[in-house]
């Protein structure tokens, strides 16, 4: 559906008339024909404007599918998140090695050190 369908539709849902819709975006019921007609297209002012007014996202107005852009999002979070949490874990056993390294070689030094006495 193109935006002047969409915005026919709209009014129509929303039972304002041509002359009622144009007067809250301050324009002229002719510029609403030619919108609705597809001879013309509103400008992103007034697209912001008429979805405020149909309390839809531009988006809807437009009738642009954002399912597959969000998906993909949400797909790389998923896949950041994972890797994130690979190199948690590794950094804790790396961590943990080295602590019980230290413990070790604290443990031997002083072993050494009484011997050595």
């Amino acid at each position: 559906m193109n935006i002047g369908n969409k915005i026919y539709t709209l009014r129509k849902k929303a039972n304002l008339s041509q002359e009622e819709l144009a007067l809250k975006l301050s324009v002229t019921r002719q510029t609403i024909s030619k919108w609705e007609l597809g001879e013309t297209s509103p400008d992103i002012k007034q697209a912001k404007e008429l979805s405020k007014i149909f309390k839809i996202s531009l988006d809807e107005l437009c009738d642009n599918d954002i399912k597959d852009i969000m998906q993909e999002k949400i797909s790389n979070t998923e896949r950041l998140a994972g890797l994130t949490i690979k190199i948690l874990k590794v950094m804790g056993i790396l961590f943990v090695i080295l602590l019980i390294i230290d413990i070790i070689s604290f443990i031997f030094f002083n072993i050494t050190n009484i011997n050595v006495r």
